[in-house]
């Protein structure tokens, strides 16, 4: 390695949030430097944000330098790693390297999206060893809760870093096989310069359970119901989805399907042989037609979406799918923080129709797949790194990971947020510098920088309201006929009785007429004095005051 080059790493999302993982490590020296992306994935949107559907990495400092972006690299399915990747794709245009089962995902969501991208998509597995640019990516096995998962071993002249994703280990996983913790003792021996591994249950003692553990609970809850069954849990998460039908049909169940992402999952999983041995899931049809002791049904909708199946199904709005008192509801998921009012909701909805709902405060019918400190505890024995990065958390999960990796032994750590540019060699770990990051917000169908003016406007129209005032005057300054004036998310009256509507159209007549005639005649002087006086109007007798717009025209 030239004195010049440089092995860095910087997280445009990921790091001191849970979501929106998107890491880029570049080698070389400062001015010629290549990179390598690791995901590209989405966070959802809070209530802070109304109207916002997703939100998506900044990728605006890479995009300026996309000829130097030598490949795509994907970990895993999940939403929160690749869910980007159609979206900001074609603005980067560099090859992607994905499992099967990641590319198949994609593929059936693209055709699934009218416009959206074809991507061309390197199919690689794990042992894979990919030379993408100075850039040696080794794809190791880990065990998770989506199937074909990757930690990657990323080599460069200046040494060897391994960048773990989302992984944990599970000795009796339903699906695939277990964390390659051969080969990763095995770069342990080679030598790792660094670590940049998952913190999302390092507050946790001991070990996560197994996906198995959670079938056996799955197969003696659903043995023992009497009426319908729903099983609702992350489409993507195919084991569950495979327990989860396995404990129906022992139990003299059919399984049916409700919700298209789980049916693209599953259309997905069974094209790579995963639920082999396992017969077709029924359509919607037989929801209906058969006896409810003898149904299974697996439903989308376990973080409380709107629009999902289950929510649909607790609103008693779902068009074919209907539960009764003493059906059972199983959650075989976590509630993801932010959802809990959502999810909550759904929960009170069927607690309140008499249906029976276990989540995993009952049973275990979830298990994480995210790595406890146990686990996390071998992982750094195996690998032995000389530095450690901590990665995938908030930042309490960051300190604390950072702590235990020090007291591992470790001999240089480093906490890093979103935007650090950090420097693994030449010399220390260290932050050398700063990216440019931050979000992009997806608006129904259009991608919006952060900070947009339209955002903030729906936060206040939701606090106070919106009013409206068309005004038309004739060339003399006169009002020709009345002002047309629309009021929305106002309250009628006030605490008084008064009428809102009449304290408006006194506030705008008391504001026009208090005018000389010569300022009348000037419209957006008229309009800002109008929009003054009613918001002033109505803020002293409701305590709030409304977005109001006056729109004044000469005829």
């Amino acid at each position: 390695m030239t004195d010049d080059n440089e092995f860095v790493f910087a997280a445009l999302g990921g790091l001191g949030e849970i979501g929106m993982n998107c890491a880029l490590y570049g080698y070389g020296p400062p001015r010629a430097r290549k990179w390598l992306m690791v995901d590209l994935g989405v966070a959802f949107a809070g209530d802070e944000l109304p109207g916002i559907d997703l939100l998506l990495p900044e990728v605006g400092f890479i995009e300026k330098v996309k000829k130097d972006l030598a490949g795509i690299v994907i970990t895993h399915a999940h939403e929160d790693h690749i869910g980007a990747l159609a979206e900001l794709w074609p603005s980067l245009g560099a090859r992607v390297y994905a499992s099967p089962f990641s590319a198949g995902l994609a593929e059936a969501r693209r055709l699934g999206e009218p416009g959206a991208p074809k991507i061309p998509i390197e199919i690689v597995r794990p042992g894979d060893r990919v030379a993408i640019g100075p850039f040696d990516v080794e794809f190791v096995r880990v065990a998770h809760s989506i199937p074909e998962s990757s930690a990657l071993a990323i080599r460069t002249p200046a040494g060897l870093v391994v960048h773990t994703g989302d992984w944990k280990i599970d000795q009796t996983p339903v699906i695939g096989a277990t964390t390659d913790e051969a080969r990763l003792q095995a770069l342990g021996d080679e030598g790792v310069l660094a670590l940049v591994c998952d913190s999302t249950n390092v507050l946790r003692e001991g070990e996560s359970p197994s996906e198995r553990d959670v079938a056996a609970t799955l197969k003696d809850l659903v043995g023992k119901a009497k009426g319908r069954v729903v099983v609702t849990t992350f489409a993507s998460n195919v084991a569950r989805l495979r327990s989860a039908a396995e404990a129906g049909l022992a139990a003299g169940r059919q399984v049916c399907i409700v919700g298209r992402a789980m049916e693209r999952v599953v259309a997905v999983a069974r094209e790579l042989g995963m639920l082999d041995g396992v017969p077709q899931f029924l359509g919607m049809d037989a929801y209906q037609r058969l006896p409810r002791d003898k149904i299974l049904a697996l439903a989308t909708g376990s973080q409380g979406e709107p629009r999902a199946a289950l929510a649909r199904m607790s609103d008693d709005d779902h068009p074919t799918a209907e539960l009764s008192p003493g059906d059972t509801v199983i959650f075989s998921s976590r509630t993801i923080p932010g959802n809990e009012k959502a999810v909550g909701k759904i929960i009170n909805a069927f607690a309140a129709a008499g249906v029976q709902v276990i989540t995993d405060r009952h049973a275990l019918v979830h298990v994480s797949g995210h790595p406890r400190r146990a686990e996390v505890a071998k992982m750094y024995g195996w690998l032995r790194p000389r530095m450690a990065v901590p990665a995938h958390g908030e930042a309490l999960h960051l300190s604390e990971h950072l702590a235990f990796a020090r007291a591992l032994g470790v001999p240089q750590t480093l906490r890093a947020f979103n935007g650090d540019l950090v420097r693994f060699a030449p010399g220390e770990l260290s932050t050398i510098g700063k990216v440019d990051h931050g979000r992009r917000l997806k608006d129904g169908d259009i991608l919006l920088p952060a900070g947009q003016e339209c955002v903030g406007q729906r936060r206040r129209l939701s606090f106070a309201g919106v009013v409206s005032i068309a005004i038309a005057l004739t060339p003399k300054g006169e009002m020709a006929g009345d002002p047309d004036v629309m009021i929305a998310g106002l309250p009628e009256r006030t605490r008084d009785g008064a009428a809102i509507d009449a304290i408006i159209d006194a506030a705008i007549f008391e504001a026009f007429e208090s005018l000389p005639r010569g300022k009348r005649r000037d419209a957006d002087f008229l309009s800002t004095a109008i929009e003054r006086s009613v918001r002033g109007s109505v803020g002293a007798v409701w305590g709030k005051k409304p977005q109001v717009h006056a729109l004044v025209v000469e005829v």
